[in-house]
């Protein structure tokens, strides 16, 4: 939508083809329904929270940033705010706003839709002249722009289909991974997740480690959530990013379930709290402590038997409690399937476009926009800025025959 109407603007004909019964049916869904629209930074965050070919989008960015985007929405009557982490959603909290912003900026530039699901390009001495519709249709065109997303959420239309294209116009295509995905747990650390679903933890700081290097690939804080398969919410997310060359076992969540307080102050707290349950079960004299979900987890997990009254726990096992509390692992088996991530990493190599102007540096006319491309970002409204970003350069750089 974003290159439909850039390359309309510029009075040229545009006709965009949507193979879905409605325009926007992924971003609709965005967000949870809120659509974080883009991220309050200069270009060189959002370049730095692509850590796929981040810089193969310095000159789409620079061109189109985020400060235009907000600007952009606004201008086309969707107000905007910024919350936490400079991630931008629209006022209303309704992603669909997004998406009717974009048909508004679309129908107003003179963008004709059509109905329908390309089959094949049509290609001719080097230069794309259209494409071939599945009902045997052609619509030939002097520029075609390929922005058909990835394959994640299939549902919403992401079924590859521009791999296949840009495949048929010899691109090579980088193998297809999921990013920004939950994890699944293993062995025993699964069963726990399993005990502890639903349980949504607001503010815990979380490593992970790859096991083999012992070295850590990923540190952040904020919000997680323990699932009947492992673990999701935006800090998990965001850490999938990071896990490279996956295998079962590689590597290790560690959460910090009280990073507000040193080994010591937290040491401090459970000799009060110990104090204070004194004739009481170790299992219970932890509700003010943990999330009650939790608690039977931690307990089995700490080798102190849950009937042990607090007054008997020794020094020793108040320690490995508050360490485990402190690094409460989770031992990861692996990714949840690819149609489950927000975002495909892989896709149109990069080396194959041009980043000046998103065109095919094989097929003259041919342009790539989007998620098609082999650039992933981090959570926060990166991706999008991508999308919009890589869309309007390509928009606004279609050439006529003359």
């Amino acid at each position: 939508m974003m290159a439909a109407g850039t390359a309309a603007q510029r009075c040229l004909s545009v006709c965009l083809l949507e193979k879905n019964s409605f325009l926007g049916k992924k971003i609709r869904i965005t967000g949870k329904g809120r659509c974080n629209v883009t991220n309050n930074c200069d270009v060189r965050t959002v370049i730095e929270s692509t850590p796929t070919n981040g810089r193969f989008l310095y000159g789409a960015v620079s061109q189109f940033p985020p400060f235009d985007a907000i600007r952009f929405f606004e201008g086309l009557g969707l107000p905007l705010k910024t919350e936490r982490g400079n991630r931008v959603f629209p006022v209303s909290d309704h992603a669909s706003d997004v998406a009717e912003a974009l048909i508004r900026f679309d129908r107003g530039a003179g963008v004709q839709f059509v109905r329908g699901e390309a089959a094949h390009l049509l290609l001719k001495s080097g230069a794309v002249c259209g494409a071939t519709l599945r009902d045997g249709t052609k619509i030939l065109a002097e520029n075609v722009a390929v922005c058909c997303g990835g394959v994640s959420y299939p549902a919403t239309g992401s079924t590859g289909d521009g791999y296949r294209l840009a495949q048929e116009a010899g691109h090579t295509i980088t193998p297809l991974l999921p990013s920004l995905v939950p994890l699944v747990a293993s062995g025993e650390d699964g069963k726990d997740c399993r005990d502890m679903m639903g349980l949504s933890l607001k503010n815990v700081a979380v490593q992970v480690v790859d096991t083999g290097s012992g070295k850590a690939v990923y540190e952040n804080f904020g919000e997680m959530l323990f699932t009947h398969f492992g673990l999701s919410g935006p800090i998990i997310l965001s850490a999938s990013a990071h896990m490279h060359r996956m295998s079962p076992g590689r590597y290790r969540v560690l959460i910090d379930l009280k990073p507000a307080l040193t080994p010591e102050k937290l040491d401090a707290r459970l000799q009060r709290d110990f104090g204070a349950n004194i004739n009481r079960d170790f299992f219970n004299s932890l509700s003010a402590l943990l999330p009650r979900k939790m608690i039977p987890v931690a307990v089995r997990r700490s080798g102190i038997p849950p009937a042990t009254k607090c007054n008997a726990i020794t020094r020793e096992m108040r320690h490995s409690f508050g360490k485990m509390l402190k690094s409460f692992p989770i031992t990861v088996q692996g990714f949840r399937p690819i149609e489950e991530a927000i975002v495909t990493s892989g896709g149109v190599s990069t080396k194959e476009i041009d980043p000046r102007t998103m065109q095919s540096k094989l097929v003259q006319g041919l342009y790539f926009a989007g998620e098609v491309i082999d650039v992933d970002a981090y959570t926060g409204g990166f991706n999008l800025q991508i999308a919009f970003s890589t869309g309007r350069l390509a928009g606004s750089s279609m050439k006529t025959g003359g």
